[in-house]
């Protein structure tokens, strides 16, 4: 599969583990940065990821932030893209089943190597159900995004 990733200076040491993993289980990955231990905007990254979703070079994204909160509300402020925080294995498949969720987000800082592992690898065998119910929900998403007017 074809992933972006990316995260900022908190979720680096984890983005970095977790792209050789996803390398060596045979994954094409798309490193959207930090590239180093400055601090830097998860915003500013998490445009870059999800630019890479939305044109279409990538299936699926990871991000990783300090907690992933962050991350996971800058992801959802992109047409196209359901971003999800996942620290638990359920959230991780149920969330593409039902919800066609399309960018993982994870906190470096509440969970460790083996369970980002789980993570990760749980999200990208999820498949979406795409049963009428579950469409009909997912369109509903999508028109949130343009019928809700800024402010």
């Amino acid at each position: 599969m074809k992933l972006a990733i990316g995260g900022d200076h908190a979720g680096r040491p984890l983005k970095e583990y977790l792209i050789k993993f996803l390398r060596s289980s045979g994954h094409v990955v798309k490193d959207c940065g930090s590239f180093t231990e400055e601090p830097v905007d998860f915003t500013d990254v998490a445009m870059l990821v999800c630019d890479e979703i939305r044109s279409g070079r990538c299936e699926r994204a990871i991000m990783v932030g300090g907690t992933g909160v962050g991350t996971t509300i800058a992801g959802n402020k992109f047409h196209g893209v359901r971003a999800a925080l996942c620290h638990d294995t359920y959230c991780a498949h149920q969330g593409v089943e039902h919800d066609d969720v399309n960018m993982l987000c994870l906190g470096a800082w509440i969970v460790g190597i083996k369970l980002a592992e789980e993570l990760v690898t749980t999200f990208l065998r999820a498949k979406f159900i795409g049963t009428e119910e579950f469409r009909r929900r997912v369109r509903k998403l999508e028109e949130l995004e343009t019928l809700m007017p800024r402010r």
